[in-house]
C-alpha cells in the first residue's frame, strides 16, 4: 500500500469535519428556540455552519472526493 499524501489525508478528514459540523448546526437549531431573545443569533450560527460545510464540500469535490479511511486514523 502506498503512503498517504497530505491531500489524501484531507480527503479522509473533510467528510468527518462536514458531518461533525452538520451535527453541531442541528444541535444549534434544537437549542435556539430555548434561547429567547438570543434565538436569532444561534440560528445565524447554524446558517454560518451550513455555509462552512458548503465550502468544505466544494473543497472535497475539487480534490476528487472522499477517500476511505482504512485505518480509522484522524
Amino acid at each position: 500500500m502506498k503512503a498517504r499524501t497530505e491531500k489524501d489525508k484531507l480527503r479522509i478528514l473533510l467528510p468527518h469535519w462536514i458531518d461533525h459540523n452538520a451535527g453541531h448546526a442541528a444541535e444549534f437549531r434544537e437549542w435556539a428556540e430555548k434561547a429567547g431573545e438570543a434565538e436569532k443569533y444561534i440560528i445565524e450560527a447554524a446558517v454560518q455552519m451550513d455555509g462552512a460545510n458548503r465550502a468544505l464540500e466544494a473543497a472535497l469535490e475539487q480534490m476528487g472526493g472522499a477517500l476511505k479511511d482504512e485505518h480509522h486514523h484522524h
